[in-house]
């Protein structure tokens, strides 16, 4: 079975755009950033959303696959690069499977709380590496949107990353019976 790991940034109190922004690089710390960058150089297969995609400006590179998830491919046929930045309209499911099949290992979801949440709803995600900022936005998106989800989570590590009190976590994901 393939690795799903789901890697955001989080306000203190659960945001992860400030004031509906989906721009991180705005507010997260450098030290964020810089684990960002390690987690996409280290990744082979990355899946993020339409709207994270846009916000990131991230330029594909030769060894790993970058896929977009939207409901509308046709729209990005000028970006595609075969193997390299493509574009779905699969089902969290279809694309797990398939990419399994085609033998990846770990799938590193980056972004989007549609994304994250479509694939927690269908208990895809195995572990889930957050970044926590000390700050308080108060209005914006939270990591999942608005759905009735039950799911616990174990601390596997944790890590101070900057005098501010930056965090990085990292918990695996219980499945919960019933």
């Amino acid at each position: 079975k393939m690795k799903v790991v789901l890697v955001f940034v989080s306000a203190i109190d659960g945001k992860v755009t400030k004031w509906g922004d989906p721009d991180i690089k705005k507010w997260s710390s450098g030290e964020d950033k810089e684990h960002f960058r390690k987690v996409w150089r280290d990744s082979k297969l990355i899946v993020m959303g339409s709207n994270s995609f846009k916000a990131e400006h991230l330029k594909p590179l030769p060894d790993r696959l970058v896929l977009v998830m939207t409901h509308h491919p046709d729209k990005y046929k000028n970006s595609k690069i075969k193997g390299q930045l493509e574009f779905t309209s699969e089902t969290p499911v279809q694309l797990t499977t398939r990419l399994t099949k085609e033998g990846y290992e770990q799938m590193t979801l980056l972004g989007g709380p549609k994304v994250a949440t479509s694939f927690l709803k269908e208990e895809l995600v195995d572990e889930l590496w957050l970044t926590i900022e000390p700050v308080i936005f108060g209005t914006g998106e939270n990591l999942v949107s608005e759905e009735k989800l039950n799911i616990t989570l174990k601390l596997l590590s944790y890590d101070k990353i900057n005098a501010q009190g930056t965090l990085i976590t990292k918990y695996l994901i219980q499945r919960n019976p019933g």
